[in-house]
């Protein structure tokens, strides 16, 4: 539907691509399928954005990531990464992991028995150039203030704390019942936004957790409204940008 301007706003509800191996559970979704006639189920540089749980005392045992940039987003609880670089990082609502795959990279992930169950985003880019230099960065993050978003990953290069080798940013923002915030956008590029918890109003839309929107174009003034406490994610994505498609999973 139009949102005004030259920006056209795609939804999508709940994503039925569901996974259940038990203890560890995994919902796919796929920016690419919000578009009309777009073939690809990524969207540019955004493959996969996998919504995941981990029960308390699961371990998900050492394995190896190639030709992707995979990014730990916890909102709340925790997940505990060992690798074979002897890292063992704890990523929570505080700390944000960027595994720069690339070339190579062998790690596990695991919740103790006293931790909380886990629901977190695991985010898939696809980089530039196969077999980049593989490393990982775990950094804190700035601290959330309500209704407004934090910019957490981009392009090489850009302000944001953490970056992947695409050109990519992620923001996040926190509103209260009634708060109202405008989706990041910018000229040339289009933004993939998913409502991780709550409900939210725009463009005439009414988008409830676990589903997402596409906004296309250049057009400003989508502005989303608050209709319970939210918690939403949005990806500024160049859709022209050069990608590669041999990832391990998000390809």
């Amino acid at each position: 539907m139009s949102t005004g301007s030259a920006a056209t706003l795609h939804t999508a509800p709940r994503s039925t691509v569901f996974h259940d191996q038990g203890a560890f559970r995994t919902r796919f979704n796929f920016p690419g399928r919000l578009r009309p006639d777009h073939e690809d189920h990524g969207y540019g540089p955004l493959s996969t954005v996998v919504e995941s749980f981990m029960d308390p005392g699961t371990l998900i045992p050492m394995h190896q990531h190639r030709n992707e940039e995979i990014v730990s987003w916890v909102p709340a609880g925790v997940m505990r990464h060992d690798d074979r670089e002897g890292n063992e990082l704890v990523t929570d609502a505080d700390h944000l992991m960027v595994m720069n795959a690339g070339e190579g990279f062998w790690h596990e992930e695991r919740t103790l028995a006293d931790d909380p169950p886990l629901r977190m985003l695991q985010i898939f880019v696809r980089p530039y150039e196969l077999d980049l230099p593989a490393g990982i960065q775990h950094e804190p993050l700035p601290e959330p203030i309500a209704g407004e978003w934090r910019h957490l990953f981009g392009p090489e290069g850009s302000d944001a704390p953490l970056s992947v080798r695409n050109r990519v940013h992620l923001h996040d923002v926190r509103l209260e019942a009634g708060d109202d915030v405008d989706v990041p956008a910018e000229d040339g590029w289009d933004t993939y936004f998913y409502v991780f918890d709550g409900t939210v109003s725009g463009g005439g839309e009414t988008l409830e957790a676990t589903e997402s929107g596409l906004l296309v174009g250049d057009g400003r003034g989508l502005t989303l409204t608050a209709d319970a406490d939210a918690t939403v994610v949005a990806f500024r994505i160049d859709p022209d940008a050069p990608v590669t498609r041999q990832g391990t999973i998000g390809r």
